[in-house]
């Protein structure tokens, strides 16, 4: 039986199913779809296009953040711009299939180097740095209250906050809790030091952040999400 609504849009869907091929959720546009074909079928000029639109916006990811790593040299962020765009490339050949024409093609694989130029460039501006593991964040919260109210209201929480991380959070949870949502290190920065990834990292965070919140409820006092 011929599946037909709409049109001839359902039989190709068959045949792209059938070869294996990306079926796209939206229609995709001419300049997308060459792209997606030049690059299924290696063509050089094509890599070379992608590359260099790839390194375009890496360089202005790598400009935006230098005044966070001043001390990289122009020709090292030159080099972040050009590991950034090549491990892009790498990365938006590997995913084609992930491409659904939902926006250009070049507005995706945009954002493969302006990710990978964030990332490398949160790990340079970290480099040699130690990690603070410690709750130094704590009492800078403090200033925050607006009334002596609201400040011995903050005092009493900063406390039993304070306390809890010690008490109820493992020392793996605690660690990661005060190095990411008190001290400001990237998680990626942090995954790099703990020979781990992201997603542990965020799965810690959540159980830290749950416990804690337990923790302040069995004080009767309560946490904002």
């Amino acid at each position: 039986m011929d599946r037909r609504v709409g049109g001839k849009s359902h039989a190709r869907a068959d045949a792209n199913d059938q070869m294996g091929a990306t079926v796209l959720t939206t229609p995709v546009d001419a300049e997308s779809g060459d792209w997606i074909a030049s690059l299924r079928s290696n063509d050089e000029q094509a890599m070379a296009r992608l590359h260099e639109l790839l390194l375009r916006a890496a360089r202005f990811e790598v400009r935006r953040r230098a005044a966070a790593a001043r001390h990289l040299t122009g020709g090292e962020l030159d080099d972040i711009a050009h590991q950034s765009a090549h491990d892009a490339l790498v990365a938006i050949l590997r995913k084609l299939d992930d491409f659904r024409g939902e926006s250009r093609f070049s507005t995706w694989a945009y954002k493969f180097a302006l990710l990978e130029a964030a990332v490398k460039m949160r790990r340079r501006a970290w480099h040699d740095r130690e990690i603070p593991l410690e709750d130094a964040g704590l009492p800078a919260l403090a200033a925050r209250g607006s009334s002596p109210h609201a400040d011995a209201h903050m005092s009493e929480l900063l406390a039993a906050v304070r306390e809890a991380i010690a008490s109820d959070l493992t020392a793996h949870q605690r660690e990661v809790l005060v190095a990411v949502t008190l001290n400001d290190v990237p998680i990626d920065v942090l995954a790099d030091r703990m020979s781990t990834t992201r997603g542990a990292l965020y799965k810690t965070l959540h159980d830290a952040r749950r416990r804690l919140r337990a923790a302040l409820a069995q004080r009767g006092l309560e946490v904002p999400e």
